[in-house]
């Protein structure tokens, strides 16, 4: 059997990935910061602490085979440090060089780093593939662009394979952010003006994410690549939200607004970055996927939004 050590595995991400590779088969071995409330009992657990230059890994490490690392500092949207790039590089850039350091002595075989598509930008009137130049605009996208660099200098001094995966929006039961908000607007019945948004975003659904993860794990031609992934369904937002009202069952009370106006009054009230992501446009191309490892997406964008919304109605009935 495959040992895999997973980090940040309380996460959304994290969680819904250990259940499934558990289910396939793999021995799964949990790396948490501190000790967790509640823990599968299929689950070997280990506490690592604080994830920086200075973690010792030895007891994760023993005996595994594959390390899938999504512990990370995360993009946040009102920064509260005074040097956020130092912050962000601490643990995505230091913590994951020093895990993979450790990795290669340990005999690990192969480590998959869970990046981010913000590694080639912010938005983009092209469709961005795994190939195309890196343009990092924040210190979160940064440190994640740095920590692949230094993840490839060692996969080139070591025994140890690397994979890369930039995701765009991963969206599931227990999602938050922009994706829960929209679910409630529509649950509440509330009128969204965003009917005269014209973008394109790619997403991915967890069950697809998990499922490239699980292959990208054994495929011996992932080794040393970088995948983008998606559902391969690319929605506008309103397109978006008229799928979450049919699982809601429920009117997406969508109307018309100047989109030059919405950018406004985001400015005035400090939320323009959460409304270019409502209205800018974000695709990526996974065709490279389909050549290389003859993935391509399992369940279609309805499956996602459907196990999505049913589980924000289950959870609201608590």
């Amino acid at each position: 059997m495959t040992r895999v050590l997973i980090t940040g595995a309380n996460g959304f991400i994290g969680s819904a990935l250990s259940e499934r590779l558990l289910t396939e088969g793999f021995l799964v071995r949990a790396a948490y910061r501190s000790q967790p409330k509640l823990v599968a009992e299929e689950i070997e657990m280990v506490v690592v602490g604080d994830i920086n230059a200075q973690t010792d890994w030895q007891k994760a490490l023993k005996d595994i085979d594959i390390v899938i690392h999504l512990a990370a500092r995360v993009h946040v949207m009102q920064e509260s440090a005074s040097n956020p790039l130092a912050e962000f590089k601490k643990i995505n850039t230091d913590g994951t060089l020093n895990l993979a350091t450790q990795a290669a002595k340990a005999g690990v075989r192969r480590l998959v780093f869970f990046s981010t598509i913000k590694v080639h930008g912010e938005q983009t009137e092209k469709i961005y593939t795994a190939s195309d130049q890196v343009n990092p605009q924040d210190p979160y996208a940064l440190s994640k662009w740095l920590a692949e660099q230094g993840l490839q200098e060692i996969r080139k001094n070591s025994g140890l394979e690397i994979v890369i995966i930039r995701p765009p929006l991963v969206y599931g039961p227990k999602v938050k952010g922009n994706f829960l908000r929209l679910i409630n607007l529509v649950n509440k019945g509330f009128p969204i003006p965003l009917a005269s948004v014209k973008n394109k975003r790619s997403m991915v659904g967890i069950d697809n994410l998990c499922d490239l993860i699980k292959t990208v794990i054994l495929h011996e031609k992932a080794d040393g690549e970088v995948f983008l992934v998606s559902d391969g369904q690319d929605l506008s937002t309103p397109e978006l939200i008229q799928y979450i009202a049919r699982c809601l069952e429920k009117p997406s009370r969508l109307f018309p607004f100047p989109v030059s106006w919405l950018y406004f009054f985001a400015a005035l009230v400090g939320k323009k970055p959460e409304v270019e992501r409502l209205c800018g446009s974000l695709q990526v191309d996974i065709e490279k996927n389909r050549e290389i490892l003859g993935w391509q997406p399992l369940y279609p964008v309805e499956h996602g939004i459907g196990k999505t919304v049913a589980d924000f109605l289950e959870w609201s009935k608590r």
